[in-house]
């Protein structure tokens, strides 16, 4: 079987908002890859999140 991955992105990087998105792919049979966040220059909290999921290719949604 192949890996498919899913990619979630989000401009809300709160700790509920960031729970919100785990709980809800990981329930769907999804397993977290990596959390990757983009910085602005002009302040010290993160202005996106990027997600990631894999899972094996066939496994239901």
């Amino acid at each position: 079987m192949d890996l498919v991955y899913k990619v979630v992105e989000t401009s809300d990087v709160s700790a509920e908002s960031l729970e919100s998105i785990l709980n809800e792919w990981t329930g769907k049979g999804w397993k977290l890859d990596t959390m990757q966040f983009a910085m602005r220059d002009s302040s010290k909290r993160p202005a996106m999140a990027f997600v990631t999921f894999t899972r094996e290719d066939g496994a239901a949604d």
